[in-house]
């Protein structure tokens, strides 16, 4: 189990109260709900293989399919 670590950070006072507000409607402490949005931002950052994936997407290199079934059937 990875370790908890106490930290400090400084936000606008604007921020700090909507944050607490959306952490209170969802029932969450603010530590919580701030460390819920930061592990969702950071599952998102894109590995190797979807930055290659991507690339190779937007190059337009990619196998036009005409028929879904004759693609499955490729399989």
């Amino acid at each position: 189990m990875s370790s908890k670590v106490q930290t400090a950070i400084r936000l606008n006072s604007d921020l700090l109260e909507a944050l607490k507000e959306k952490a209170k409607a969802d029932n969450r402490s603010l530590n919580n709900y701030i460390e819920n949005l930061l592990y969702q931002d950071v599952e998102n950052i894109p590995n190797d293989a979807t930055k290659a994936a991507v690339e190779e997407a937007r190059s337009g290199n990619l196998e036009r399919i005409e028929s879904l079934d004759d693609w499955l059937e490729k399989l």
